[in-house]
C-alpha cells in the first residue's frame, strides 16, 4: 500500500476503526468459518484458514471468536456463501475493484450498485476496471518482527518479487501462484504476519485533490459498511 494514509494506496482495508469492531470481527469470521468449510480445519494444512485467522489476530479478535467460526463450519452444513467481485467506477473515475462473500448474490449485487450510484459512480462488466490493476501476492509483516535488512533478504531467497517497506509494516510482492510458498518459508523465520492475501495493485494511479478527498473517503466508507463486502481496491492517490 503506497504512502503513509491507508486510503493513498489502493487497498483500503477493514477492521482500522473501534467503532467499527463488532462488523470487522463479523466479516473476519465468515471469512474463517468458509475457509474451514472448503478445506481442512487444521490451519497447518489449510493455507486459507491460516491467512484468515492471522488476519483476526492482527485484528485482536480473541481466541474464542475464532475457535466458535471454525466450529460453525461443522454446525451449519447449509452454510453456501460465494465469492463475488465487482468493478467500476467511483467518484473522479477512480477504478475500483469489489471483493464480496455472500450468501445471495441477488441482494449483495443491488447494495453494491445502489452504493456506486448514489456517488456518482457506476458498475461495469467484468474486466472493466480490472486492466488498470494486476493481482499480486502481498504478505505484510510488522515492522518490529524484523528489520528491513533481514526481511528483505528472507524474501527474495523464498522467491518474492519484491520487498519494501514503510512506517508501518514491511510488504512482500510476489506472484499469486507463489505466494503460500513463500509464506511457508518465511514461518521459518517469522511467527507474527499481519496479513497474506491476494491483492490488486494498480498499473496506473488517479490524482484525487484535497478538496475531493472527503467524497471519495465516504464512498469507501459506505462500501465497507455492507455485511457483505469484504474488501475494497482503489486506483486513487490521494494528494495533500
Amino acid at each position: 500500500m503506497a504512502g503513509h494514509s491507508h486510503w493513498a494506496g489502493i487497498k483500503h482495508k477493514k477492521g482500522k476503526a473501534d467503532k467499527q469492531r463488532s462488523k470487522i470481527f463479523s466479516k473476519l469470521s465468515k471469512e474463517i468459518t468458509v475457509a474451514a468449510k472448503l478445506g481442512d480445519k487444521d490451519p497447518a494444512m489449510n493455507p486459507r484458514l491460516r491467512s484468515a485467522i492471522q488476519a483476526a489476530r492482527s485484528s485482536n479478535m480473541p481466541k474464542d471468536n475464532i475457535e466458535r467460526a471454525i466450529d460453525k463450519s461443522s454446525i451449519n452444513t447449509e452454510l453456501n456463501f460465494e465469492n463475488l467481485r465487482y468493478e467500476g467506477f467511483g467518484p473522479e473515475k477512480v477504478a475500483m475493484i469489489v471483493e464480496a462473500l455472500t450468501d445471495n448474490k441477488n441482494r449483495t449485487a443491488s447494495n453494491v450498485r445502489t452504493i456506486f450510484q448514489k456517488a456518482g459512480g457506476s458498475l461495469g462488466t467484468q474486466g472493466s476496471a480490472s486492466h488498470n490493476v494486476k493481482q499480486l501476492g502481498v504478505i505484510k509483516i510488522d515492522k518490529k518482527e524484523i528489520s528491513f535488512e533481514h526481511i528483505f533478504e528472507l524474501a527474495i531467497e523464498a522467491g518474492a518479487d519484491e520487498c519494501k517497506t514503510n512506517n508501518e509494516f514491511h510488504e512482500i510482492q510476489c506472484p499469486i501462484n507463489e505466494i503460500y510458498n513463500v509464506k511457508k518459508e518465511l514461518e521459518k523465520k517469522i511467527d507474527n504476519f499481519i496479513s497474506t492475501e491476494i491483492e490488486w495493485v494498480p498499473l496506473n494511479n488517479v490524482e484525487i485533490s484535497k478538496e475531493k478527498h472527503e467524497d471519495l473517503i465516504n464512498f469507501f466508507e459506505t462500501l465497507e459498511e455492507d455485511d457483505d463486502v469484504q474488501n475494497i481496491f482503489s486506483n486513487a492517490k490521494f494528494i495533500k
